[in-house]
C-alpha cells in the first residue's frame, strides 16, 4: 500500500511538471511586451513628423519629452500610457498565451469522441455487464476521463476475481482506485488556472498604479509655470491614466472571462468522472 501511494503521488508530480512552465514562459513575454512597446507602438511612424526623431527607428531612443509628442494613431496614443504600458502587455500575452495552452490540455482531457456518448455507452455496458468492452470504449475515447474510468473498469475486473475479500472491502478498494485515478488526472486539468485568476485581480490593481502616476503628472503640470498649467504635460498625464486603466480593465475583463470558462469546463468533466463512478459502483454492487 505504501508503494502504490508513492507512485501514486510521483505520477501527480508528474502531470503537475507537464505543459508550458510560468517560470520560463514568464520571462520571455516580458521581453516580448518590452519589444512590443519599444518597437512597434514606439515606432516613430506612429507619430506626427517631427524633425528631431526623423530618422530615429523608435521615440523611445530619442531624448524627446512625452509631452512633445504628437501620436497620429491608437498604437501611438498607447504608447503615450507610459512605464506601466509594458508590463500591462505582458499581463494581456501571458493571460492569452495560458488560456490558449489550457484550450489545448482541455479539449485532450475530454478525449476523442462525443463525451455525452461515451458516458451513456459506458452505463450501457455496464449494465449489460460487458466490462471488456467498456474498457475498449475508453482506449477509443482517451482523454482524462476515459482514463479514469478505465482505471475503474480494471479495478471491477480485478476486485470481481478476488476471493480473499468481502463485498464491502471490494466496494472499498473500488472507490479508493477511482479516487486515485481522479486525483491523478486532477493537476493536468487545473495547472496554470491560478495564473489567470491571479491576473484577473492584479491586472486592475497595475492599472492602478498607472493610473495614479498619470494623475500625479497632471496634478505636478497644474502647478508648474507660476499658476499657468501647461497643457501639454496636463494633457499626457491625463492621457497616462486612461490609457492604463482601459488596457488594465481591458485585461482583467479577459483574464476573469477565460478562467470561468474554463472552471465551467473543469467542472464538467469532473461530473462526468463523478456520473460514471457512480454507475461503475452500483453496477458492482449489483453484479457481486
Amino acid at each position: 500500500m505504501e508503494m502504490n501511494v508513492s507512485n501514486t503521488e510521483e505520477q501527480v508530480v508528474a502531470k503537475k511538471s507537464g505543459g508550458l512552465k510560468p517560470a520560463l514562459i514568464i520571462p520571455i513575454l516580458f521581453v516580448v511586451g518590452l519589444s512590443i512597446y519599444w518597437f512597434i507602438l514606439g515606432n516613430t511612424g506612429n507619430f506626427s513628423p517631427d524633425a528631431r526623431i526623423d530618422g530615429a527607428s523608435s521615440v523611445a531612443f530619442t531624448d524627446i519629452e512625452r509631452s512633445e509628442l504628437h501620436p497620429s494613431g491608437t498604437l501611438g496614443i498607447i504608447y503615450m500610457g507610459g512605464v506601466i504600458i509594458p508590463v500591462l502587455i505582458t499581463f494581456m500575452l501571458i493571460v492569452l498565451v495560458f488560456a490558449i495552452e489550457r484550450a489545448i490540455m482541455l479539449k485532450k482531457a475530454a478525449g476523442q469522441g462525443n463525451l455525452d456518448e461515451f458516458v451513456l455507452n459506458i452505463r450501457k455496458l455496464l449494465n449489460e455487464g460487458n466490462i471488456d468492452e467498456a474498457m475498449e470504449e475508453c482506449d477509443k475515447q482517451r482523454g482524462t476521463v476515459g482514463n479514469v474510468v478505465k482505471e475503474g473498469l480494471t479495478s471491477y475486473k480485478a476486485l470481481s476475481h478476488d476471493t480473499s475479500m468481502t463485498k464491502e472491502q471490494k466496494m472499498v478498494a473500488l472507490n479508493k482506485s477511482i479516487e486515485e485515478a481522479t486525483t491523478l488526472e486532477m493537476p493536468m486539468l487545473e495547472k496554470n488556472m491560478m495564473i489567470l485568476s491571479t491576473l484577473g485581480t492584479v491586472a486592475t490593481l497595475v492599472a492602478l498604479l498607472g493610473t495614479v502616476m498619470g494623475m500625479i503628472s497632471a496634478f505636478s503640470a497644474l502647478g508648474e509655470g507660476g499658476g499657468t498649467p501647461d497643457s501639454a504635460k496636463l494633457s499626457v498625464g491625463i492621457s497616462e491614466a486612461l490609457i492604463n486603466t482601459a488596457l488594465g480593465i481591458g485585461t482583467s475583463a479577459v483574464a476573469i472571462i477565460f478562467y470561468n470558462y474554463f472552471t465551467s469546463k473543469i467542472d464538467g468533466l469532473t461530473f462526468k468522472i463523478d456520473e460514471i463512478a457512480m454507475s461503475i459502483q452500483q453496477s458492482f454492487a449489483e453484479h457481486q
